[in-house]
């Protein structure tokens, strides 16, 4: 792997992939040992493709992402301790305990929307970037949704309009090859997620999702083309997801032997000796890199966990009533 950008975004990168990974393995560590029980969806091996969308942002920019979106939440800027608290159900959560981990929402990161429901997330994605080109503020908005959400309806409604209006949109597709517990070649009629886009009239942008540089590139110019008044985008990075749908999931519906060789090919320790062999990091500086995002991770548990629930007087607030 040839690391062609600048050292500082590299490493930027890098660093936002290991807090997703690690932050990944304690929620992971938790909940299989029965210490926490919350619903949760793995994103590892994703890692990358969430890092260098964000990195490819404003922090005013907007994002939408869906359930399994612990990599998204925490590429964007949601803190750390917000997060993990609202994961808890705690009153210090980004939704004061109320969302919990399908309904994240952070918008002082820009983080707008968490969806718990497939293929729901675009056409919001949609108003937000209408909200943006009307109001003339360049915001960007990024919608992450898995390959299977494209087999969804709201998927080609959205991408008809936003090449009808031009909207600064770029939906981005985590293609992990799995919808669920079913092959993508199996639930999908093409063969490419990017080959969709001509039938409206945009850019189809098919990109390594796990190749640091790769997926920057194409983020970097799907936004700015968005950023110019151009047009919406449709990014597929390819990706893998290293653990089950769900956290029951024993994966057997996967090919003989798949599993153990993409989790062989791990982009984030890809990217972390890439880096040292290209002289961008040396060992002690990637290990603090580490060191780092353990004990971030290791303070935003013992932060939630000491936080309060909820007040019952908070039962009602910001619920409300149909008239």
């Amino acid at each position: 792997m040839l690391m062609t950008l600048a050292p500082a975004e590299l490493t930027r990168i890098f660093i936002t992939a290991t807090r997703i990974k690690v932050c990944d393995e304690k929620f992971r560590s938790l909940i299989l040992t029965g210490q926490v029980s919350a619903q949760y969806y793995s994103p590892r091996g994703q890692e990358i493709v969430a890092a260098s969308v964000g990195a490819a942002l404003r922090s005013d920019d907007y994002l939408v992402t869906t359930y399994r979106g612990l990599h998204d939440q925490l590429a964007k800027g949601v803190p750390m301790r917000e997060l993990w608290a609202e994961f808890f159900g705690k009153a210090t959560g980004t939704c004061k305990g109320k969302g919990g981990p399908m309904h994240i929402t952070h918008p002082d990161s820009g983080l707008m929307v968490t969806t718990g429901i497939v293929g729901s997330g675009l056409p919001i994605a949609n108003g937000l970037a209408l909200a943006a080109q009307l109001q003339e503020t360049g915001r960007v908005t990024v919608v992450n949704f898995g390959d299977g959400a494209t087999n969804i309806g709201a998927f080609h409604e959205a991408c008809n309009l936003a090449s009808l209006w031009r909207l600064p949109v770029v939906f981005c597709c985590h293609n992990n090859h799995y919808a669920e517990h079913t092959a993508f070649e199996d639930g999908t009629s093409v063969d490419r997620v990017a080959d969709r886009a001509a039938s409206y009239k945009m850019p189809g942008v098919r990109v390594d999702g796990n190749d640091p540089v790769a997926m920057y590139d194409a983020a970097r110019t799907a936004v700015d083309r968005a950023r110019a008044g151009d047009g919406p985008t449709l990014l597929e990075a390819m990706t893998f997801r290293f653990y089950g749908h769900q956290m029951s999931d024993q994966n057997e519906y996967m090919k003989p032997g798949e599993l153990q060789a993409r989790r062989a090919e791990d982009p984030v320790l890809r990217m972390r000796a890439a880096l040292i062999a290209d002289g961008v990091l040396t060992e002690d500086e990637a290990a603090a890199i580490e060191v780092q995002a353990k004990a971030e991770v290791q303070d935003a548990f013992e932060f939630a966990e000491a936080s309060p629930v909820p007040d019952l007087a908070e039962l009602l607030t910001d619920v409300y009533e149909g008239v």
